[in-house]
């Protein structure tokens, strides 16, 4: 299954993602026209700061199989593609009762004014709906074509996991190779334990700031 796998140590909180997806949602998909639209075009990712300084994540819905926003849907309107496995909101059918939001476990879903096949202004459940005509075009989502420091790929999940995987291992052995590990008695688990205290020092550090609440 292909799909938009997250990096969250990789976002920098550019936001060029939200404003991709805003501008690919659009009718003139025209970064320089699309905010004189009406209504104006939304973004269905959501740049979110993190409990730390310089930190962000870039949240998206993860088109769940099963769905709970689909199994909750009074009218129908929340359906999955089945050849591309997306999640999509049939906006026609969409009485903006917000059930599909309580259920959501990642608050994938918002809400804004569309206009409906006569012309009047409805307020829709509105989310990523994994830039659906790209994909059939073969084409990268919006927000994967943007980002700059591959914070967001797009690819086989199995094998976007399994590439992390073999970073993240990488990344440990190099700060293995680079601590004297050795001479702590030989203690061959010393880097992971001096990782993990400088987490905690960081936490500390925020929590004495204010801007973290404390684990209980």
């Amino acid at each position: 299954m292909s799909t938009v796998f997250v990096n969250p140590e990789r976002c920098i909180g550019c936001r060029q993602c939200e404003i991709a997806c805003a501008v690919e949602h659009s009718q003139s998909k025209d970064v320089s026209t699309a905010f004189l639209e009406s209504p104006v075009p939304h973004t269905r990712i959501h740049v979110e700061p993190g409990v730390i300084h310089s930190t962000s994540y870039p949240s998206r819905c993860r088109h769940c199989n099963p769905a709970p926003c689909m199994g909750v849907c009074p009218t129908g309107a929340i359906w999955r593609n089945g050849d591309l496995d997306l999640v999509l909101i049939d906006e026609d059918r969409c009485i903006g009762c917000a059930v599909c939001a309580v259920v959501c476990p990642f608050d994938a879903l918002t809400f804004h004014n569309s206009t409906d096949r006569f012309g009047a202004q409805v307020l829709v459940a509105t989310k990523c709906d994994g830039c659906v005509e790209r994909l059939e075009n073969q084409e990268l989502p919006a927000c994967v074509e943007v980002c700059k420091v591959e914070a967001l790929v797009f690819g086989d999940l199995n094998s976007l996991i399994a590439q992390e995987r073999l970073r993240q291992a990488g990344a440990m052995l190099a700060a293995a190779g680079a601590t004297t590990s050795m001479a702590n008695e030989g203690d061959p688990l010393a880097p992971w334990r001096a990782s993990g205290e400088e987490l905690e020092v960081v936490a500390k550090a925020a929590q004495s700031d204010g801007k973290v609440q404390p684990v209980r």
